[in-house]
């Protein structure tokens, strides 16, 4: 937990916001709302780790506030910490079925409000650290499958919106059963443990994704930029890999450990990403594998 955690303190009395950042404001990153139209505009905007909300509000209570919440899917699991006067086991009872993770009633004794957060924010982490191992490849620690299918709807959605291309790409390791039955699975995982770094290190922007997504197969998503400039990156990632010089058995043709990449440009048009799309691009991968291996090749524009 080496940076701040931020989180969201809400409530329409100045004094009580004032208390709540004296009490806080040394340990975490604070963003304030006087009422709940800031408070769902501040939480979108900011993604707190945590939001600290009054129940009485004008206009728009904490409970709507927290419906809101839960309503939208960026803002869903911030948890929600109750801090009110209202003190009824009734009102306790309605903020946890909504969804709260506690109910604080005030007045409060800060050491233990202080604790509390604590308490809470430390499940946070936990949680975003089970869930980051859930999405990385355990034998390669670059992303999975499965993270890959979220990123994937994700970057599609976003270039549709903003009307710009997406490219899909699939690669593997050429001869990887022949490297296996000549050196041994543990220096086969050696390998793909290699590949996996060298296809990292080839990617050039921060939206650029690589995946394994099973056996010797990875997948590539290179979002906002044209076919030319997918293709330059997919002929960087395939130069990365040969550059290793990994040596391949001696009957195996070729000097060294190769890949061959099959790639697709698009701009999406429909709601989700097109299932069609992986199929394209594997198709051209075996047309590389076809054509001598170690080369990248991609579907033509439509």
């Amino acid at each position: 937990m080496s940076a701040p955690f931020s989180v969201l303190i809400v409530d329409d009395e100045k004094q009580n916001r004032s208390l709540l950042t004296a009490l806080l404001q040394d340990d975490y990153r604070l963003v304030l709302a006087k009422n709940g139209v800031q408070a769902l505009e501040k939480a979108r905007a900011h993604e707190p780790d945590l939001i600290l909300m009054d129940v009485l509000m004008p206009d728009m209570d904490g409970y709507e506030v927290l419906k809101r919440l839960k309503n939208d899917d960026l803002t869903r699991d911030i948890p929600v910490i109750f801090i009110t006067a209202m003190d009824a086991a009734g009102d306790e009872e309605r903020g946890l079925d909504l969804g709260a993770v506690d109910y604080i009633t005030k007045p409060f004794h800060p050491s233990i409000v202080r604790v509390r957060i604590r308490n809470h924010l430390q499940s946070v982490h936990q949680r975003r650290l089970l869930e980051e191992l859930a999405m990385l490849d355990s034998l390669t620690g670059i992303p999975n499958r499965r993270r890959f299918n979220e990123v994937y709807e994700r970057e599609w959605r976003r270039c549709m919106r903003s009307r710009l291309p997406i490219s899909l790409v699939v690669l593997d390791v050429d001869q990887f059963k022949h490297y296996n039955d000549s050196f041994g699975h543990a220096a086969g995982d050696e390998v793909l443990r290699r590949v996996a770094r060298a296809l990292q290190a080839s990617l050039r922007r921060p939206a650029d994704f690589v995946a394994r997504y099973g056996g010797e197969e990875f997948v590539m998503l290179l979002p906002e930029i044209d076919q030319a400039g997918a293709q330059s990156l997919a002929e960087a990632v395939r130069l990365g890999v040969e550059q290793l010089h990994i040596p391949h058995a001696r009957d195996a043709g070729v000097p060294w450990i190769t890949i061959s990449l099959g790639g697709v440009t698009v701009v999406p048009t429909q709601e989700g990403p097109d299932p069609g799309l992986f199929t394209v691009a594997d198709d051209f991968l075996y047309r590389a594998k076809h054509l001598g291996r170690n080369r990248v090749e991609w579907a033509p524009r439509d």
